[in-house]
């Protein structure tokens, strides 16, 4: 039984390998929409922050597992060098955001942009004089042989990126829906003023969403580094995509950022297998994807038109 010629396990191989990759998009776009979701403009700075995060994962990892050559241990050290390296990026994220976006939160929308490029740049530039342009290798902290199941192959490493999306996206959504500070943060998306006059910090909330956005862009940029290793560049294709992905959903729309990730990830997956796109092209249809999206439905799948007055 075949589908465009391509049998039921390969379909299922396939299915299994645009999940992952949309997971992975996936958790970098919540970064883009919760911050336009509060501040109406995009961090263009989310992919360096990604990088710089990956960076503190990779030394910490590499500092700790000289320690020990127990593949237990080893592991345990792993989610010690990713929870650590999350704390770095929301930092990192915070320190931002004070620095470079909210002196100009008042400012036109276009000084936010301009601001934001310029962190990007200065960050993957300082990041290439501290580290080298040369690209380092993250070591996998398991062993990652396939793993065969009726004809379909998983790696360990799909299993990890599968688990840690899942927990991920549960608890923010968790968060957003069913805590006081995730109320406080959608009372802040909807109007900073009335969140403010009812006794909420709003900076304190802006932060937040910054914060959590870098440790989740953070969390992907070291999942990414155990295939594709980390270097000063890694997180500008990485950061646009997920950027397509959250527009696709919806921009500003936390489930739309999920289920946008999940769907670019397949297209890219089934794109380069059943339109026959050569894998050096499949971003193309990242791209294509957004020029659709665009002129059908600019505000993305769900997201919701809003009239803006000028």
């Amino acid at each position: 039984m075949s589908l465009f010629n391509i049998s039921i396990q390969e379909l299922a191989q396939h299915l299994i390998n645009g999940l992952t990759l949309g997971g992975i998009y996936a958790l970098i776009a919540l970064g883009y929409t919760m911050v336009y979701g509060v501040l109406k403009f995009i961090n263009f700075a989310h992919g360096e922050i990604l990088m710089l995060g990956t960076y503190c994962g990779l030394f910490v990892f590499n500092s700790l597992k000289t320690n020990s050559s127990n593949p237990i241990i080893i592991f345990a050290f792993f989610i010690v060098a990713m929870l650590i390296a999350m704390i770095f990026s929301a930092m990192l994220g915070i320190i931002i955001e004070k620095i470079a976006y909210r002196p100009l939160r008042k400012a036109p929308r276009l000084a936010p942009l301009l601001s934001a490029i310029g962190v990007s740049i200065i960050l993957m530039n300082l990041s290439a004089v501290l580290f080298g342009t040369k690209s380092k290798k993250f070591d996998y902290p398991f062993d990652n042989t396939a793993l065969n199941f009726l004809g379909i192959s998983i790696t360990p490493h799909q299993i990890l990126i599968m688990i840690v999306c899942i927990i991920l996206m549960v608890l923010l959504k968790v968060f957003v829906d069913f805590t006081k500070l995730g109320k406080a943060t959608r009372a802040t998306s909807e109007n900073q003023k009335v969140a403010s006059l009812m006794g909420i910090n709003v900076d304190f909330m802006i932060s937040l969403t910054f914060a959590i956005g870098s440790a989740l862009a953070c969390c992907a940029g070291i999942l990414i580094a155990l295939e594709y290793k980390v270097y000063p560049t890694m997180g500008t294709m990485a950061g646009l995509k997920a950027f397509i992905a959250a527009v696709v959903g919806g921009i500003g729309n936390i489930t739309g950022a999920m289920l946008g990730g999940l769907i670019l990830g397949l297209l890219e997956t089934f794109g380069v297998v059943i339109l026959g796109i050569p894998q050096g092209l499949k971003d193309t249809i990242a791209f294509s994807v957004l020029i659709i999206i665009l002129l059908i439905k600019p505000s993305g799948i769900l997201g919701k038109n809003v009239r803006e007055k000028v």
